[in-house]
């Protein structure tokens, strides 16, 4: 099959490739010339494993090209793809002017019957308005000869693992309201559950909801641990045991699970605002959700003042090593991360930061400060160099079990505040460490 893919982004290029790994042509169009020419030259604008090969072997195999031509990449496709950003606006209601305008290019070029779907994380009813700005464009040119279909097709990518999310998914929703568009989208997505039908046909806004939903679900148990684990701390309680103790019961599970400082990335914190917008619109409060993100923002105000209290309030002086700057592994994605927060915070106290992660500095350099007192440095054990603490903020797997008499070689003081809980508190202070973790107990 022909496809026109509308945005070269995060979502739009891994879903773009991975159609044409499985034997489709697809066009990606973007409107940014210069990024367009750095992926004809085979270069990739973000950090996701596995992703850089498999866009060189389909280029290669000529089935996957990039434009900014869209007319060209329409006039060869059968399935048009809006995959643009959605960013959070003021007030955390969804920017919309990126996917309408994509619409409206539609519809001013569009010379015969297309398929449009939306691939953007969208608020319900949008795919409806999509449609509409695609039908005004085609009467504004009085072209009564053409006809289009739309349809919703949430993306689950974790960003990491996106290749093995896209190619080996939990399910694949479809929503539409035409049989036969759905029928063409499931023999579209078919090579990717051979083994299984994970194919779930619904109406267009049970789909747009689909989306939001599970985002917040896992943001939900996430915030949910999060509180649990400052309880645990007041009580006396581990919160790892807690959580053994809950993700033994199938019917909870043991996904997200995880205490830490806080989600963040391009996802969880946009669609969880977003969904709270559209229950004011509708007159149906997210209550739940507006705690939910509450929580989320003060679980790293909270992490940061364990560190201003082991220190009595005076940072001043003090050399803070810091492991992680993007928002979680595998990803060189610092929108949103706990770091971007916490890092700022040290350095009004006085503190000097030196910081390390593996595939996100130059992000989070364009995002802190520009000061001298942050030092950016080559690998975590440099970082380490006269630091009077240690602040593990991203669970990188180079991280999770160093070298530990080397780096109370190198540090000044022997303190770590483990944002992930990576290390078991018991063997920490058998080390001589002092350790800080979320909401753990030393038995």
């Amino acid at each position: 099959m022909r496809i026109c893919m509308i945005g070269t982004g995060y979502v739009g290029l891994v879903t773009g490739t991975c159609l044409a790994e499985v034997g489709n042509h697809v066009w990606c169009v973007d409107v940014d010339q210069r990024k367009i020419e750095k992926l004809q030259n085979g270069e990739i604008p973000i950090y996701e494993p596995g992703l850089e090969d498999i866009v060189a072997r389909n280029v290669k195999q000529g089935r996957l090209q990039f434009t900014t031509d869209l007319k060209e990449a329409l006039d060869d496709s059968l399935f048009v793809f809006i995959a643009v950003g959605t960013p959070p606006g003021e007030d955390g209601s969804a920017d919309l002017s990126y996917v309408f305008n994509a619409a409206k290019q539609i519809g001013a070029s569009m010379e015969n019957y297309k398929i449009v779907v939306a691939k953007s994380t969208i608020p319900v009813g949008t795919t409806e308005k999509i449609a509409g700005h695609i039908s005004q464009e085609i009467a504004s040119r009085d072209r009564k000869d053409l006809d289009f279909d739309v349809a919703f097709c949430p993306e689950f990518l974790k960003e990491g693992s996106a290749i093995d999310d896209f190619m080996k998914p939990d399910r694949i929703v479809v929503g539409t309201q035409n049989s036969r568009t759905a029928e063409l989208l499931k023999e579209l997505f078919s090579p990717f559950c051979m083994r299984e039908n994970r194919i779930i046909s619904m109406s267009i806004p049970s789909a747009e909801l689909t989306k939001y939903a599970s985002n917040s679900m896992l943001a939900t148990r996430i915030s949910f641990m999060n509180q649990l684990a400052r309880f645990c701390e007041k009580v006396g309680a581990d919160i790892d045991q807690v959580r053994h103790g809950m993700g033994s019961d199938s019917r909870i599970g043991s996904a997200f699970l995880y205490p830490g400082v806080g989600y963040g990335g391009s996802c969880f914190p946009k669609d969880v605002k977003a969904l709270i917008h559209s229950g004011i619109e509708n007159q149906s409060p997210m209550t739940l959700l507006e705690s939910v993100e509450e929580i989320n923002k003060t679980q790293r105000e909270w992490f940061y003042q364990k560190v201003l209290n082991h220190y009595d309030g005076d940072l001043t002086g003090k050399t803070l090593a810091v492991w992680g700057l993007s928002f979680k592994p595998n990803t060189d994605d610092v929108r949103e991360a706990p770091a971007l927060d916490i890092i700022p915070w040290l350095l009004e106290k006085g503190a000097t930061v030196r910081a390390y992660d593996p595939v996100g500095q130059e992000n989070a350099k364009a995002e802190l400060p520009k000061t001298d007192s942050i030092i950016y440095c080559e690998d975590n054990y440099q970082a380490l160099e006269n630091a009077d603490g240690l602040l593990l903020l991203t669970e990188w797997l180079p991280f999770r079990r160093p070298e530990f008499d080397r780096m109370k070689e190198l540090m000044a003081g022997d303190v770590i505040f483990d944002g992930r809980n990576q290390y078991n508190p018991e063997q920490m202070n058998a080390m001589g460490f002092v350790y800080h973790g979320i909401g753990r107990c030393v038995l």
